[in-house]
């Protein structure tokens, strides 16, 4: 067996900027004093001309990326999720969202797994957050290869990207036959005994909680979504009616995230059970990623135990 890769999705992020600032001159980065931790410093080494930072200045730096934007550039603006997403948040709505500016958030650290810096940077509402907003484009990979096309791809994209990409190594399981769409899941293993429908560092758990599940002589179909707005609501659909019932998973609150996008296109359309696996209504907490994970029931056991509790099993 082949030795398992850990990348995080912060990484893929900066390498992907960096990629694209070879073919695209008008590509431009900022970013809030952050570069090192962000991994926008790959660009910036790369590109100094290209790459502002806008110092601890959050909505200040929105605002620029707004600006650059109706001046025919494609601005990347990075920080860490809690900072965007939150801090940001009306600049991102009134000035790029009302306007539906051409501008790409890269947000980072984004969920509990950020770990030992505690609630205060732990962003585990960020989904819901810019889910609200017209015509934002809602996405989280799951690792890097899939991370970095989603980068190519907001950049292809003409209208404003939220982009959420993790601080702890996430298990790659992509190969380079990858090809990531926005608005499009994917199902990495078929089955008809339950779906899970997983997003960013969940989907190995999903997949692992898929092969523990086998051995029990159960067969769930396992979907990758990536874009949690648009939805990809024919897959989604279909899981639920060949499939009986559905598990969301996401290091994200249960309030406003994949799966209460799961929930209402299901109760509307094709009503099914739905167990949320998430954070339930709760700050983080400081600690090390992988006991955070198992702390706010976020890992592959968890995900076994609730397809058996819907079994009855």
């Amino acid at each position: 067996m082949s030795e398992t890769v850990k990348i995080a999705t912060r990484v893929s992020y900066g390498k992907a900027l960096a990629a694209l600032g070879h073919e695209h001159p008008d590509i431009v980065v900022l970013d809030a004093d952050l570069a090192t931790a962000t991994k926008t410093d790959i660009f910036r080494s790369e590109f100094p001309d290209r790459h502002i930072d806008c110092g601890i200045a959050e909505q200040n730096m929105i605002d620029t990326a707004a600006g650059l934007s109706t001046m025919g550039l494609v601005p990347f603006a990075s920080t860490f999720a809690m900072f965007s997403a939150g801090r940001a948040f009306e600049m991102i709505r009134n000035t790029i969202g009302y306007a539906h500016l051409n501008v790409k958030i890269g947000a980072t650290h984004g969920g509990i797994s950020v770990g030992a810096d505690g609630a205060s940077h732990q962003c585990c509402e960020d989904f819901a957050l810019m889910r609200t907003i017209p015509g934002m484009t809602v996405m989280c990979p799951a690792d890097d290869i899939e991370a970095q096309q989603m980068v190519r791809a907001a950049y292809e994209y003409s209208g404003p990207v939220y982009m959420r990409f993790c601080r702890a190594a996430s298990e790659v399981i992509h190969d380079e036959n990858c090809h990531f769409v926005i608005g499009k899941g994917e199902v990495l293993r078929e089955g008809t005994d339950g779906a899970i429908i997983a997003v960013g560092l969940m989907v190995p758990e999903a997949v692992h909680a898929h092969e523990a599940l086998l051995e029990k002589g159960i067969c769930t179909r396992v979907i990758n979504m990536p874009v949690i707005k648009p939805l990809d609501e024919e897959l989604v659909l279909k899981a639920a009616e060949e499939c009986g019932f559905v598990v969301t998973c996401e290091e994200h609150s249960v309030i406003g995230g994949l799966g209460e996008a799961v929930c209402s296109l299901v109760c509307e359309n094709r009503p099914v059970p739905v167990t949320r696996i998430g954070i339930r209504d709760r700050f983080g907490t400081s600690g090390p990623a992988g006991d955070l994970m198992k702390e706010y029931g976020l890992t592959s056991g968890d995900i076994v135990q609730a397809v058996l509790e819907k079994l009855g099993k």
